[in-house]
């Protein structure tokens, strides 16, 4: 399913087709990836078997959501190649198991498609569709050295508002936010 199309990229839900669990285990693989993304997330994967794993667990965070929020491939129209995952969905509290009311926006690519824009521009289409639905404020939590990502969150306009440690098991991440203008 498609769930926003910008000039250059279609977000869509990940499928379990070979094409896409190959990419998924090549860019969660990769430390350089999986270097940013927490001790708890269980990566780098090891084994390509692992991608199925992941998608998954993607499936059963977000089943109650419908198309709403998700963990979707980013993939360039022109060429169909998957560059990386988007993601919008409720932060996980201090104990992971339990969803917060706080609505984050987050970026996964693989590393040859760094430095294009693709993060920014997927990520900016979801953030326009969540606080169109009335969604007062979205999140982007990121870890302290991932100057990336801060760059990223920062391009989407979101106003830094210092470290926080009420997510992800309480682990300290630099936070931006943006509102909805009312």
């Amino acid at each position: 399913m498609t769930i926003v199309i910008t000039e250059r990229l279609l977000v869509r839900d990940w499928s379990d087709g070979p094409a896409d669990l190959a990419r998924l285990f090549e860019i969660y693989s990769r430390p350089e990836v999986a270097r940013w993304l927490g001790a708890a997330s269980g990566l780098p994967l090891t084994d390509p078997a692992q991608a199925v794993a992941l998608l998954a667990r993607w499936r059963r965070r977000h089943a109650a959501h419908g198309d709403r929020y998700g963990t979707w491939a980013v993939e360039m129209r022109e060429t169909g190649v998957v560059v990386g995952t988007a993601m919008l969905k409720p932060l996980p509290g201090r104990d992971e198991r339990v969803l917060t009311d706080d609505i984050e926006v987050g970026w996964h690519l693989h590393p040859d498609a760094w430095g294009n824009g693709y993060a920014t521009e997927a990520a900016r289409a979801l953030v326009e569709r969540e606080l169109a639905t009335g969604t007062r404020l979205v999140h982007a939590v990121v870890d302290p050295g991932n100057t990336a990502s801060m760059a990223v969150a920062r391009r989407l306009g979101m106003r830094h508002v210092g470290r926080r440690d009420d997510w992800y098991g309480g682990d300290e991440l630099e936070t931006f936010v943006l509102a909805r203008v009312a």
